[in-house]
């Protein structure tokens, strides 16, 4: 199943063009994200992987300074507070 899984997130890269692709909101796109999970940690993890990015890589995310020190962190769907260093650069 993993190298089904891997297969299936290469297939999407080479069948998809960057430019057509949606952009994510985390400086580590989905695929990418959730292809190194399912190689390093197994295909399971990886479907963990998966079902977190879908579940918070949408609408409904906000972007807001930290008033302590300034630096951007975001909320996620899930209420999660994210850094600045795992935002994707066009949000900054």
């Amino acid at each position: 199943m993993k190298f089904l899984f891997l297969l299936a997130i290469r297939s999407y890269w080479f069948l998809i063009p960057a430019s057509k692709r949606r952009q994510c909101i985390f400086r580590e796109s989905c695929s990418i994200f959730v292809y190194k999970e399912t190689s390093t940690k197994g295909f399971l993890k990886g479907l963990d992987a998966l079902k977190y990015r879908y579940q918070n890589c949408r609408s409904g995310f906000i972007v807001f300074d930290n008033p302590i020190d300034g630096k951007k962190l975001m909320s996620l769907p899930n209420q999660q507070i994210i850094q600045e260093n795992e935002i994707a650069e066009r949000l900054l």
